[in-house]
């Protein structure tokens, strides 16, 4: 059936400029990190990408390595696009990344010019599309020289394979370096995509006011501290289907006392203020204005619109953030 979008879909979401740039960006944007590989129902994928656009989630968020297998969600978004989305291009903000072991050899990884445009080229083959409106360094390369690696992104917006770049990850220096290169070839960093949660706070006194000096815009990623900032494992145990049994990134060693008893406060705040912990913890991190936007994932159209209902709660009180805070410690879920 013919994808024909809600006429009502920007009526709700709230935009948020990026940065000292022109563009803004939804609150909440969605990543496909997980549930866009060849192993999820492509039905189910596009269920959630029409949802998500109704409810004028206009920012997609993808990498070269995204599935399983790597490649896979671009592929599969690329079909999706083409059968749906294609005739809205203009209204959607489309990122791709490159930077993590892609292929076979020395030119399949980090950050040197021949894999990035390489990289990109392939990117934009899966995804159909003549171009990505952000082009991201998915990761800094020790071994190659920032210059490198800037000059590439800057490479990709002359070759108009790109609108914008932005980098992920990048230490303070490191995104100074960025902003310094890239200004060598008059193309602006629009946006840093760092790791950001209340239980992952080591951006705040470094990058953030970083980013606000050059002009720089954020997007977030692990909003829910992979699942650890949800009511999943409250009761102690662990789901069969939950990210801890299934991710090689965590495992049950996280399920402490000490994150056990913070994550209980936080839900009992959240229940306090009408909430789940989940949408709590995308309101503390929109708090920020740094943030442009909070990059969630969802399984199924009934999980984002529970994330998307987060922006519908009133903003944090004083009194509430200093409530969170002894609760909203770095570190926690460490194991």
């Amino acid at each position: 059936m013919t994808f024909v979008p809600a006429p009502n879909r920007y009526a709700d979401m709230t935009y948020r400029r990026t940065g000292r740039s022109g563009l803004k960006l939804p609150a909440l944007s969605l990543g496909l990190w997980h549930n866009f590989g060849h192993e999820r129902p492509i039905d189910t994928q596009r269920a959630i990408l029409r949802r998500a656009f109704d409810l004028g989630v206009t920012h997609f968020d993808l990498a070269n390595n995204y599935g399983p297998p790597p490649g896979s969600a671009e592929t599969n978004f690329g079909r999706i696009f083409a059968e749906d989305f294609r005739p809205f291009r203009d209204e959607m903000i489309i990122s791709s990344k490159a930077g993590y072991d892609m292929w076979p050899g020395p030119y399949g990884d980090f950050g040197s010019r021949k894999y990035l445009l390489s990289s990109l080229d392939a990117s934009l083959g899966r995804l159909g599309l003549d171009y990505v409106d952000i082009f991201y360094s998915h990761r800094p390369d020790p071994e190659t020289p920032i210059e490198e690696t800037m000059g590439a992104l800057a490479s990709a917006v002359h070759q108009g394979k790109a609108l914008y770049v932005g980098i992920s990850s990048y230490t303070p220096e490191q995104t100074r370096a960025a902003v310094a290169a890239l200004a060598e070839h008059k193309v602006p960093l629009l946006i840093h995509q760092p790791r950001y949660s209340m239980f992952d706070r080591h951006i705040e006194d470094g990058l953030f006011p970083v980013l606000d000096e050059l002009g720089v815009g954020s997007i977030v990623f692990s909003p829910l501290a992979q699942g650890l900032l949800t009511d999943r494992y409250l009761g102690g145990s662990v789901p069969s289907d939950s990210r801890v049994a299934t991710s090689r990134f965590l495992s049950d060693t996280v399920l402490t006392d000490t994150y056990l008893n913070r994550a209980r406060a936080l839900n009992a705040i959240a229940h306090e203020r009408g909430q789940t912990l989940a949408q709590l913890a995308v309101t503390w991190i929109l708090r920020q204005r740094s943030v442009t936007s909070v990059l969630v994932g969802a399984s199924s159209v009934h999980q984002l619109e529970q994330t998307v209902a987060a922006l519908d709660a009133p903003a944090l009180t004083n009194d509430e953030i200093a409530m969170i805070e002894p609760y909203a410690v770095h570190g926690t879920g460490l194991g």
